[in-house]
């Protein structure tokens, strides 16, 4: 049996027994906050039980290490809608402890590529587009100073409302304890 056919077999009994009623909610966030944390699997249930979350709370989106790697790019936009359209009120940038994205050996990336199949000569054409794969892949080497350049990112962004707060936190990713890292409130117009 694979994965899929086992996530499918659940699934049909899951709606049968219609145990998606205790989920029910809106597309509006409860708390009307949206998140952007890590995609680690340490933080799925965790994080949002250690802010004491429920389904439709808030918005939550999850990339590698919580980083926004473009202003113009899918995780800003999917901010700037949370605010503007889904009625988020507060941006909450939350990294974690020994995170993958601080050691990451981008070398090591792309020979995993290439063992896997990408040919060798895409990396000259990613070049010669101008994009530095090196740099796209990169993580940080300090979670802190990671969520504090994310933090930033968002609240300085030109489309941003200044009147909403940024938050920066690192959450543990074994007993969820969150350590503040930016305060928001100290920094809204």
């Amino acid at each position: 049996m694979t994965i899929l056919s086992e996530i499918l077999d659940f699934n049909s009994n899951f709606v049968t027994e219609k145990e998606y009623e205790q989920y029910a909610t809106t597309k509006f966030p409860n708390k009307r906050i949206v998140i952007l944390t890590c995609m680690d699997t340490r933080l799925i249930e965790l994080l949002p039980k250690a802010m004491d979350l429920k389904n439709g709370d808030a918005k939550i989106i999850k990339s590698a290490g919580a980083v926004i790697t473009h202003p113009f790019g899918g995780i800003m936009r999917s901010l700037l809608i949370a605010v503007y359209e889904l009625q988020a009120d507060e941006v909450y940038i939350i990294g974690h402890h020994d995170c993958g994205m601080s050691s990451i050996d981008t070398d090591t990336i792309i020979g995993h590529m290439i063992e896997r199949g990408i040919d060798e000569n895409v990396f000259d054409t990613i070049k010669h587009s101008g994009i530095n794969i090196q740099d796209w892949l990169h993580g940080f080497k300090d979670v802190t100073e990671s969520v504090k350049m994310s933090v930033q990112s968002v609240r300085n962004h030109p489309l941003m409302d200044r009147k909403v707060p940024v938050h920066g936190l690192v959450v543990h990713p074994d007993t969820g304890q969150l350590d503040i890292i930016v305060d928001g409130y100290d920094h809204c117009q």
